[in-house]
């Protein structure tokens, strides 16, 4: 599934969508009962008017509360009073149809819009369920807990295991894995130890860590994330459609003109209520309810088809927008690759390769480490005799296992046994492995390329999009790696949400005049950098 985004305007005023659907829908039957009655009924014209207020009223009471709203706050010629205007005329004139059928149009098109406007704002929702609710802070030699908020720059907090980490700081003690996808996007846990930097929104996997706070919580990794979603949607509700514009001039025109019509005739024939008549004639003719229904329509006709195909766009204007794209930036992880971490490469020194998966596979059994459960998907793991087993955070699993000592884990665990060990070609995460304090080679995991991104770039490429971009929270060697392979013009790795949104200004500065540039990504770290470029494009 896709969701294409773009910059759109919304009404102050909002309501239940189920509850503006039934008020539609009483409408237009009230409305069509009215018109049967009429029909058989010869009623004096008070009752019919009576009968009209009542889909009139309840149609457009709203759109005259914006209305004045709007001309108290200083913006009185916008789209809700030209059709408050002309519905009025209608009525005057006994255009009950008419002015019922203005309203019924105008608040449908709300209602599309409306939806895209509530969609944008899940965003914000999603991010605020990074930030966690309580710290462990240790004073006076006890832990107590307090919110972020409370904690000081230069406190210790301790975090537990499976826990959120609060506030930006500084391993003093513990060693674990974190799992930083919240942030970075990449589902690849990152070993952490004394004096290693930790970001809040980061959840800790396995020991317990006691850190330093390093900045306050309203300076954290994650509240500067969650304020890079709700700037960019504040520059984006400040983005006016079309239509909004178009009644910034039309509305003054169009009211100028029907005073002009009413006042100035009739200062010279005497007959004012005539030429008043021919002005709400006027302001019925000149409403643009064509414009107004017809455009969203239109476009609404076109989401409807791109849907059919998985692509779900949160407003017509995001149409226009893709349009004209020459720039795309991608993420990396679940967007140009798998997300999904698997066995790449098997290079044993001393042994079968077969054999060397499986006795780590036995031994990765007992860890819920990602890297871990590869390992174990990637082969049967064979009914050995294992024992003492342990895992040692940060470096690896160990245990014998019939009657040898296996260790496998990280070439900073091999260094700490005194092993000789050596790299590999491979680009991905590497799991050494030695028996019997002997080293017996390596296994390779990595992510890996969706085989349909090297014809979706090349098609982007076929229909004018002339330069590509990778932003990624990974390791240089890797976004090189898989930039290569791609054939993609920039990449820019090792970024955190705030830096992917300053990458992204500096491209929209450097993109070609009149046209404009997608992100595509699919993680909320990319929540920010999807709702400030031009357009955002969520995979999932």
């Amino acid at each position: 599934m896709i969701f294409v985004s773009e910059k759109e305007h919304h009404h102050e005023h909002e309501e239940n969508p189920k509850e503006s659907i039934a008020k539609m829908i009483v409408t237009a039957v009230l409305s069509l009962g009215i018109l049967v009655l009429t029909h058989f009924m010869n009623l004096p014209s008070w009752g019919v008017l009576l009968l009209w207020l009542l889909p009139y009223g309840l149609i457009s009471y709203e759109i005259y509360v914006e209305a004045l709203h709007n001309l108290f706050h200083g913006e009185l010629f916008d789209e809700a009073f030209l059709m408050s205007v002309a519905s009025t005329g209608a009525v005057v004139l006994g255009d009950y149809l008419e002015a019922v059928t203005v309203m019924l149009l105008f608040r449908i098109g709300e209602l599309f819009e409306g939806y895209a406007f509530r969609k944008s704002r899940k965003a914000i929702a999603q991010m605020m369920a990074l930030r966690p609710d309580a710290a462990w802070v240790v004073r006076n030699g006890t832990v107590e807990s307090v919110k972020p908020e409370a904690v000081n720059i230069g406190e210790v907090i301790e975090i537990r295991p499976g826990e959120r980490i609060p506030l930006d700081g500084v391993v003093l003690s513990g060693e674990s894995t974190v799992d930083t996808s919240s942030l970075t996007g990449e589902s690849c846990p990152v070993a952490v130890a004394n004096g290693d930097d930790v970001n809040s929104g980061c959840v800790n996997l396995s020991g317990v860590l006691r850190v330093q706070a390093t900045k306050a919580f309203g300076q954290s990794t994650v509240n500067k994330v969650i304020e890079l979603v709700q700037y960019a949607e504040s520059k984006k509700t400040k983005s006016e459609n079309f239509i909004h514009r178009f009644s910034k001039i039309y509305t003054p025109c169009v009211v100028g003109l029907a005073l002009l019509l009413a006042i100035v005739p009739s200062l010279i024939t005497k007959d004012f209520a005539e030429w008043f008549s021919g002005a709400c004639v006027f302001l019925v003719v000149s409403c643009p309810c064509a414009l107004v229904i017809s455009v969203p329509l239109t476009y609404f006709c076109g989401i409807g088809a791109a849907s059919k195909h998985g692509i779900l766009f949160k407003g017509s204007g995001a149409l226009d927008a893709l349009a004209k794209t020459q720039t795309v930036v991608f993420d990396k992880t679940g967007t140009l690759t798998k997300g999904v971490f698997h066995v790449t490469a098997v290079h044993a020194d001393k042994m079968d390769k077969k054999r060397m998966l499986s006795l780590a596979a036995t031994l990765e059994q007992v860890s819920n480490h990602p890297v871990a459960r590869c390992i174990v998907q990637a082969c049967e793991v064979a009914q050995e005799k294992v024992s003492e087993v342990q895992e040692l955070a940060g470096r690896g699993v160990r245990g014998v296992v019939n009657g040898q000592m296996v260790c496998v884990g990280s070439d900073k665990w091999m260094d700490e046994l005194g092993l000789p060990w050596h790299p590999c070609h491979h680009v991905g995460t590497t799991v050494h492995m030695a028996v019997d304090g002997e080293y017996v080679g390596h296994i390779v995991v990595s992510d890996e390329i969706k085989p349909e991104s090297v014809q979706a770039l090349e098609k982007l490429r076929k229909i004018g999009v002339t330069k590509t971009v990778m932003l990624t929270g990974d390791a240089d060697e890797i976004g090189q790696e898989v930039a290569s392979k791609l054939n993609i013009d920039e990449v820019f790795t090792k970024l955190f949400p705030r830096d992917k949104v300053e990458k992204a200004e500096e491209l929209l500065k450097q993109k070609p005049p009149h046209t404009t540039l997608a992100f595509v990504g699919d993680g909320m770290n990319d929540a920010p950098v999807l709702t400030r470029a031009d357009v955002g494009i969520a995979m999932g």
